[in-house]
């Protein structure tokens, strides 16, 4: 059994996620420069067995896709096109940053760090997995 990665999606930057090869508990791993995405997710899955990669899906608080999605899809394509053999799902992001910043309050982050919003996205990456770990194990 591989492990699950999933992504923060971001014009600029993006946060990274993995689980455990047990796929039990997520991690937030890193935070990458968008445009070296596919390179960092090519070396990452040559390393390391990777089952599947969930990307956040970036929606509006009525459901309907964000402007975001523009960004999103040509590295969508492009990620099936270079890896067309992993399997790919998209899982509702609404929320994560909020929920990686209360996370990083509640953890007793200083105010400091809690402005590196590199933290934010690998935290932010870390909730959708987890978010889709649960959802995978109750069976919903």
């Amino acid at each position: 059994m591989g492990r699950i990665l999933a992504i923060d999606f971001g014009r600029k930057r993006s946060g990274i996620a993995v689980t455990d090869p047990l796929q039990i508990v997520a991690n937030g791993l890193t935070t990458v420069a968008t445009h070296t995405l596919i390179d960092y997710l090519q070396a990452y899955t040559g390393r390391e067995q990777v089952d599947k990669i969930v990307v956040g899906l970036p929606r509006q608080l009525n459901g309907e896709p964000s402007e975001s999605m523009k960004w999103l899809e040509p590295f969508l394509n492009r990620l099936r096109k270079v890896m067309p053999t992993m399997p790919v799902v998209m899982w509702d992001e609404r929320f994560t940053s909020t929920l990686a910043h209360r996370a990083m309050l509640d953890g007793g982050m200083k105010k400091h760090d809690r402005r590196n919003k590199e933290v934010v996205d690998a935290i932010a990456a870390a909730i959708i997995l987890n978010d889709y770990l649960a959802s995978s194990t109750t069976g919903l």
